[in-house]
This record gives structure tokens, C-alpha cells and sequence, in this order.
């Protein structure tokens, strides 16, 4: 039988109940949109909070920790009775917080195929002297090229520069620091360090993460600024930041140069399990929702499609009659259902992008994420090549087992009236 028949046949059938049909292809069309603009959206807030974290956190953190005494407790009961334990707390022992032999660290982890970029930093905890109060802090010496070629530096500061830190004694407070503080641009504040040290700093900008508690208490100068400012040596690094062209590396990279350079090492993997936890928990759900859309609309083809086939039972068995087959009158109908899903899940596609492309306009401005003006969106092409697939293959089966049973119908029992 020629496919333009059967073409042609389908066609007639589909615009004979046109009502039905077009029912159906809305459903196709409201759940393909439905699935695009929210995977979209959903993709497009995990990239962000993935960013607003992620962007900040090395893939590999080297650094000093201070550990308790390992002789501890001490039993001493053999002195003074079977039946007397006596405890002694043994302090942790002076030990440097500096990572030792820094700069053939460095060295070594520069020239690693591996590695994209290292970054030197020091945490300074501190006090900003506000008149005769005192407030806690971390001033944060970093290479200001560095971190912002490797951390995004600059998409935080919102005033001022990262390159004026080159200056010296100058300082990027965070914003909810520089609130506290009431301290305006070239402005010059003090601060004390955990030494005692003081130092006169002078504000050339304002830093804003997005979160609060962070922005709070940390501010920004150079390495050479903090080193000054703590009285320490050049080689005065507290931590080595690492980012790799492939982060998945991560946990095997931290653990062979932990025992290499015999120094406390940190993968992304490990510090942000529970936040890639929840990145994917999101995600799931809105493949879920969205493919349980499509699902809906796919039980509506088939009520649809079976309420035509039991209004046209007569003009099954004609067509059978006259010399059509059981395997052509499967193709009619799955034909019909097919269109139905290639239609719908066109028009789907083309809405879904529309409607991402609306979300991405509309206004999203909040004090803590300074940085984001519009509702974020992720126009991953793999959205809409999945939204497709799913169109075509739900309506198929919706298509499938009506078809299958018009291909059952007996002529002659039509005939007969049974």
C-alpha cells in the first residue's frame, strides 16, 4: 500500500475529528514548553548558586592545620594506684600555620600538566578598630591577577578595582564590613592584627559575594600588603589554591601531593558534597516533572485516538474491505498520533525557547547578589534535543496500542453489526 495513501487517509481522519486533534497537539505543545522553560530555569539557578560557591573554591586547597598533641591522654595510674587515672591535657605544640618551602610547592604544581592555575593567598585574622570598638575579621592577601583570572575576582568587586590592590596598604572591604564600619571609599581604616600589629589601610573598593555572613568579615589586600602588615617574610604563604583544567582530578590530585608535600590538602569534592547534592537533587526534579508532563499529554493522544477509532469502526472495516491490511490500518493511526507529536513538539520547542527568552528578561535585582540583574537561564541544546525525543516517543506509544487494536477489527463483525 502506498505511504501517500495511508498519508492521505491519516490526514482526512485527523482534520474529521480537527477539535480532538488540535486538543492534543496543544497538550504536546504545553508540555514540551513547560518542559524547556522549566529545565531552562531550574539549569540556569543551579549554574548560578553553582558559580556564587564554586567560582570562590579552589579545586585543591594546600594549607597548615593545627593539630592537638597526639600523646594524649596520659595514663599515669601506675603511680599513684590501680585505681587512679589521672588526665592531663597536653596543648597542640607550636607549630606554623605557614606552609613550609612554599615557593618549590609553587614550582612543582605550576609545571603539572594538570594544573590551570595557582594562586598564593594569606588568612590574616583581625580586628577593624571602629572608634573604641573592635570588630572581627579575615584580611585575605591574595595575587589580585591571579584570582581574578582563576576565581572570577573582579565579577564581585562592585566598586572599584581588583588591580588597585597593587597599591600599597590598600584594602577591598567586604561590603557588609564597609556597612558596619561606615567606611567610604578612600577612606583609611585600621586594623589590628592577631600579633598586635597595626596597620592604616586605605579603602579602594567594596567586595559583595552574595553571602552575608562571608561579606561580614572579609576584606582584600595584596600579599605583600598582609606579609607587611603581620610582620613576615616574603615566603609567608598560608595556603596554595588550585584550579585544574579537569576537577573531577580533584580527590586523586589532593591525596598524592598531601603525602608529597606531607601538608593538609582539600578537594572541591569533598568540601561541597552536600551542595552538589542538592544542584542535582534540583535537577532530577525538574527532569521529572517535565517528563511527567509529557507523559499527561501522551494519555490524552491515546483517549483521543481510541474515542476515533470507536467512532470509526465502520470505516475501518471499508477500508479493510477493500483490500487494506491490518499492518496499513496500524500505520494510519500511528501516523496520526506521530503527526500529532511532531507538530505539538515543534511548535513546543519554538514556545519553550520564547518563554526561556522571557524569563531571562524579566527583572531580578537583590542587594545580595549585585552581580545578577535578570532571572538566569541555561539555553543548553541538549534540553530541547531530550524535549524532542520524548515528544516523538510518547506520542508513538499513545499512538501504538489504539493502533494495534484497529488493526484487530474484523470487517464482517462491523458488517454483521456485532
Amino acid at each position: 500500500m502506498k505511504w501517500s495513501l495511508i498519508l492521505e487517509l491519516a490526514r482526512a481522519l485527523m482534520f474529521a475529528r480537527g477539535k480532538q486533534t488540535l486538543v492534543a497537539a496543544i497538550g504536546v505543545t504545553f508540555s514540551i514548553t513547560m518542559f524547556i522553560a522549566l529545565l531552562g530555569f531550574m539549569n540556569g539557578l543551579n549554574t548560578l548558586l553553582d558559580g556564587l560557591v564554586l567560582n570562590r573554591t579552589p579545586h585543591v586547597r594546600f594549607y597548615n592545620q593545627v593539630k592537638p598533641n597526639p600523646n594524649q591522654p596520659i595514663d599515669i595510674s601506675a603511680e599513684f594506684g590501680s585505681d587512679i587515672n589521672v588526665i592531663r591535657s597536653i596543648k597542640p605544640s607550636n607549630s606554623r600555620l605557614s606552609i613550609y618551602n612554599s615557593e618549590p610547592i609553587l614550582e612543582t604544581l605550576i609545571q603539572d600538566p594538570r594544573v590551570r592555575g595557582v594562586s598564593s593567598k594569606i588568612a590574616s585574622q583581625v580586628f577593624y578598630n571602629v572608634g573604641n570598638i573592635d570588630l572581627t575579621g579575615v584580611v585575605n592577601g591574595i595575587d589580585a591577577e591571579k584570582e581574578t583570572e582563576l576565581f572570577a575576582f573582579q565579577d564581585y568587586v562592585i566598586v572599584g578595582n581588583p588591580a588597585d590592590l597593587l597599591q600599597t596598604n590598600s584594602i577591598i572591604l567586604g561590603k557588609g564590613a564597609a556597612d558596619r564600619m561606615l567606611a567610604d571609599i578612600g577612606d583609611v581604616i585600621q586594623v589590628t592584627t592577631a600579633q598586635g600589629n597595626k596597620a592604616q589601610l586605605k579603602v579602594v573598593g567594596y567586595y559583595q559575594s552574595g553571602l552575608a555572613e562571608f561579606d561580614n568579615t572579609n576584606s582584600f589586600a595584596s600579599i605583600n600588603t598582609v606579609q607587611k602588615m603581620m610582620g613576615e617574610p616574603s615566603s609567608y604563604l598560608t595556603d596554595i589554591q588550585v584550579k585544574l583544567y579537569d576537577f573531577n582530578q580533584a580527590p586523586a590530585f589532593a591525596s598524592e601531593y598531601r603525602d608529597i608535600f606531607e601538608i593538609e590538602a582539600d578537594d572541591i569534592q569533598t568540601v561541597n558534597a552536600q551542595f552538589e547534592t542538592g544542584s542535582s537533587i534540583r535537577t532530577l526534579i525538574s527532569y521529572v516533572v517535565g517528563i511527567t508532563l509529557l507523559v499527561v499529554s501522551g494519555f490524552g493522544i491515546y483517549n483521543i485516538l481510541n474515542m476515533m477509532i470507536y467512532e470509526k469502526l465502520d470505516t475501518i472495516a471499508i477500508l479493510k474491505a477493500i483490500g487494506f491490511n491490518s499492518s496499513d490500518v496500524k500505520r494510519i493511526f500511528i501516523t496520526i498520533a506521530l503527526s500529532i507529536g511532531v507538530i505539538g513538539g515543534a511548535v513546543g520547542l519554538l514556545m519553550g525557547y520564547l518563554a526561556c527568552l522571557g524569563i531571562e528578561r524579566i527583572p531580578f535585582e537583590t542587594e545580595a547578589l549585585p552581580t545578577v540583574k535578570t532571572y538566569p537561564v541555561d539555553f543548553n541544546l541538549k534540553y530541547y534535543i531530550i524535549g524532542a525525543i520524548f515528544s516523538l516517543v510518547t506520542t508513538y506509544l499513545a499512538g501504538f496500542f489504539p493502533a494495534r487494536k484497529a488493526s484487530s477489527v474484523d470487517p464482517v463483525d462491523i458488517i454483521r453489526g456485532k
